[in-house]
């Protein structure tokens, strides 16, 4: 039987015919993958990561999803011109996941591309962000043996030029950008924390006149659903398969996104969800240190709400409340004892004219317990346009005695302090503190009236630790007051904590009024202080100062 002649299909062909498509991959339009290779070997040729330890630099290698899901697609992909088919690209990503590296080693390779009009600008919300960012860069470019001869870093500028050709690349914030007359290439760092969207408009609008101009967004997810980072997010979501998007809806734009779904049922806590989400995960950082981080937000809503951001790259909404759930609720309690004839510390918060004050009575029981009593003023004619206004029951507190009215229009400082001196009547007033800007008229009644009145400066110095204290005794259920509207004020509080990791009531952030509470605050301070020497060491160091 004569032999049957076969034939074979080529290789070729074959897998060519079972390659997966890409996911980005959209009617007219053609993946290069000779193009999408050179940016590639590129960076792991020539970009040299430096040690932190003081160490060699070590050439970068480019992680997984780096190279696959960033790197290739952005310069891979042409349109039929042979020109960049994207024209912005929208990547959002945890912290930790390698991103400055990969700002860097981009900039590098678009500094040194032979693309024409090849400028690099490196877009920060600020002046500082903005040099942090130039720093990154610069050594990276010092430590790499190639790229530091034909790269000039000039610190002086802050700037870094292409010897060969002069292209420059060079760092811009939103608070000092004002010409729009730019071509080349932009990198966005956390374009999340731009509050307008004039530099990134103006930037992307500036570089159409490049060829390839690209405008590339690095960032994590923010808190405010409003701004131009949120903007990209969308974009982004409009075009990924893996988010119920179509390349096709917007083709010149790239988006991708690594975040956890607020909907999973799986849940935050789930070891699944922090790997999908984090894809370097196991390489810049190991898994056991990110289950501590989770542990630890369990314990605080504040924390749990930066976790979701940064960790997880979850748009959460910003929430620096300071009292969650039920704690200062379920301190509204009578006092054990009557507070009448003992002594107490007084804590007062003196509004504008026309609006609300308030005092905070504070007295300290022998079991380390405090019991506040509350006193507030408004002026008569402004309780009708507020309740009506902002919906906030003046009349119902006037009626139930929690609220005094003082006449006309503007509050009656005198009668605030009337009303104080008449309260010392009954009870030992040790000391008073207030914000040593607001006192004025109220402070010179009451030193007339023989009652010691201090400064509480409103930065964190003087205010952490008042703060700290009254926070542990309502997590303890060791603080207790009658009144609705300092359980209002409680509710309305937003908490500023600075680098540092100390704290004070923010009134700029919070909801509504936080008078009493800032009232309150103010009388810990002169708890706590009651029996020590007050006079400051040094005038940046005081924490409560006479006025007199």
């Amino acid at each position: 039987m004569a032999k049957r002649k076969t034939t074979t299909r080529p290789r070729s062909v074959g897998s060519r015919a079972r390659t997966k498509p890409r996911p980005e991959a959209c009617k007219g339009y053609r993946f290069d993958a000779d193009a999408a290779a050179r940016p590639v070997e590129f960076i792991e040729r020539f970009c040299w990561v430096p040690s932190a330890t003081g160490g060699d630099p070590e050439r970068m290698r480019l992680i997984e999803w780096q190279k696959e899901r960033v790197v290739k697609p952005i310069f891979g992909w042409k349109r039929p011109d042979g020109r960049l088919r994207y024209r912005r690209a929208g990547i959002f990503c945890p912290k930790k996941q390698g991103k400055s590296f990969l700002m860097a080693a981009i900039s590098e390779y678009l500094l040194t591309a032979h693309y024409p009009l090849s400028d690099v600008y490196l877009a920060a919300v600020d002046r500082l962000q903005a040099r942090e960012i130039y720093r990154v860069v610069s050594k990276f470019v010092q430590a790499s043996p190639q790229l530091s001869k034909l790269l000039e870093v000039i610190d002086s500028k802050s700037i870094i030029k292409n010897r060969d050709n002069g292209n420059v690349l060079r760092c811009l914030s939103a608070d000092a950008y004002r010409n729009e007359g730019l071509n080349g290439h932009v990198i966005v760092d956390e374009i999340h924390a731009h509050r307008s969207d004039e530099l990134i408009s103006a930037l992307t609008y500036a570089t159409r006149a490049t060829p390839n101009g690209l405008v590339i967004a690095i960032s994590t997810a923010g808190d405010n659903r409003n701004s131009v980072g949120y903007q990209w997010w969308k974009d982004a979501e409009l075009v990924m398969r893996e988010r119920g998007g179509d390349p096709a809806a917007n083709p010149s734009f790239y988006g991708l996104i690594y975040a956890a779904k607020p909907d999973d049922p799986r849940g935050f806590g789930d070891p699944a969800v922090w790997r999908e989400a984090n894809p370097s995960m196991g390489i810049t950082f190991p898994e056991e240190e990110f289950a501590a981080d989770y542990q630890d937000a369990t314990t605080d809503p504040r924390k749990m709400s930066k976790f979701l951001r940064y960790s997880l790259n979850v748009w959460a909404e910003s929430d620096n409340r300071w009292f969650h759930g039920d704690a200062f609720s379920e301190c509204r309690a009578d006092p054990p004892a009557p507070l009448t004839g003992r002594p107490c510390v007084v804590g007062v918060d003196l509004a504008s004219n026309l609006d609300m004050t308030a005092a905070a009575f504070l007295f300290k029981n022998d079991d380390g317990s405090f019991d506040c009593d509350m006193r507030y003023w408004v002026p008569e004619d402004t309780i009708r346009d507020r309740e009506r206004r902002d919906n906030i029951p003046y009349s119902t507190w006037v009626r139930d005695g929690w609220l005094t009215v003082t006449q006309g229009s503007r509050l009656d400082h005198e009668a605030v302090g009337r009303d104080i001196v008449e309260y010392g009547k009954t009870n030992q007033i040790v000391a008073v503190g207030c914000d040593p800007w607001q006192v004025g008229p109220l402070a010179t009644y009451l030193q007339r009236e023989s009652i010691e009145v201090k400064g509480v400066p409103q930065n964190t110095r003087a205010m952490n630790a008042p703060s700290r204290m009254l926070e542990g005794l309502v997590a303890e259920r060791k603080f207790r007051y009658r009144s609705p509207i300092l359980l209002w004020n409680a509710n309305n509080c937003a908490i500023y904590e600075d680098t540092t990791g100390m704290i004070k009531p923010d009134k700029s952030k919070s909801s509504e009024k936080i008078d009493g509470i800032s009232a309150t605050v103010d009388a810990f301070a002169m708890a706590i202080t009651a029996d020590e020497q007050l006079t400051p060491t040094s005038e940046d160091e005081y924490r409560i100062v006479s006025l007199w």
